[in-house]
């Protein structure tokens, strides 16, 4: 597996594979599928030295992606990113999220980042339990937030410092 800085030509298969997740209701709180031109003001806010988009690669094929954000823009709070992963359908299982979440604890350092905070839905246990594997402790909880196809879902934060 091959992990590098994500290209604007890579975001079509990046909104592919997020909106691959949209249906299962495990993942995200978009309800709809996103457009890639929609996403392209989000793929510029990523910067290779700060808050980077990066993507793995597998024999040449886009298997999935992680992305840093800024968890709260205030400047007090500019060690911390809010991360993300997705993963391709027919790659999950298969170690790629691992591979992105190590590498992404690891060269947080680098890129100025002291803590790192997921945002998961409480009843999305392979990514819950895929984030305590690499050390991420539960550092919030906020019930019923979220309304998925009228079904209540809590969200549970998930928080390291590097």
């Amino acid at each position: 597996m091959i992990i590098r800085d994500a290209l604007e030509t890579d975001l079509p298969t990046i909104v592919e594979i997020y909106n691959a997740t949209i249906p299962t209701r495990m993942v995200t709180a978009e309800l709809e599928p996103v457009t890639t031109e929609g996403r392209l003001p989000w793929f510029r806010e990523h910067s290779p030295d700060c808050h980077p988009l990066w993507v793995a690669e597998i024999d040449g094929v886009l298997a999935g992606w992680f992305s840093f954000h800024s968890f709260i823009t205030r400047c007090a709070y500019r060690g911390t990113a809010e991360v993300s992963v997705y993963v391709g359908e027919s790659y999950r299982r298969g170690g790629v999220a691992r591979g992105l979440l190590e590498e992404a604890i690891m060269r947080s350092p680098q890129l100025g980042i002291t803590a790192l905070v997921g945002c998961i839905f409480g009843h999305n246990q392979p990514s819950l339990k895929l984030f305590e594997r690499f050390g991420f402790q539960r550092w919030g909880f906020l019930p019923r937030i979220a309304r998925l196809d009228g079904v209540e879902r809590d969200l549970v934060i998930m928080g390291r410092h590097v």
